[in-house]
């Protein structure tokens, strides 16, 4: 059974950073290092938006709100996959999920059509105040 558990969201001011983390296990081919990968979020009232995605090579591909402030890498041998969040604003203030899934499609077209991610996880809150 694949399970992706987010970590490390909570509340900070803005201009904060947080990493979030989710730990994968149950992968039908085992390592993450052969998933793509992304991170959403949901705020309250508002539709999921992709926040960034990794594919297998490590192309990364980010929403515009978020670049230059995220980062998002895998680290294969702890099965994990992370986002940096720096220079938080209360705009970011989510819940964040990552997702997975067996694809060659782009990190850029996941984030806008994330139908390839087969596995999400339960979701992490962040919440940014002013």
């Amino acid at each position: 059974q694949v399970q992706l558990v987010e970590s490390g969201g909570g509340s900070v001011q803005a201009g904060g950073s947080l990493r979030l983390a989710c730990a994968a296990s149950g992968l039908p081919f085992g390592s993450v290092a052969m998933v793509s990968m992304g991170w959403f979020r949901q705020a309250p009232g508002k539709e999921r938006e992709g926040v960034g995605a990794i594919n297998v090579p490590g192309l990364t591909s980010y929403a515009d709100s978020v670049k230059d402030r995220f980062t998002i890498s895998k680290d294969d041998a702890k099965n994990t996959l992370y986002l940096q969040m720096n220079s938080l604003k209360p705009e970011d203030t989510a819940m964040y999920y990552c997702a997975a899934g067996y694809t060659s499609t782009t990190p850029r077209t996941l984030l806008n059509y994330p139908t390839p991610f087969t596995y999400w996880g339960q979701g992490t809150q962040v919440t940014v105040s002013s």
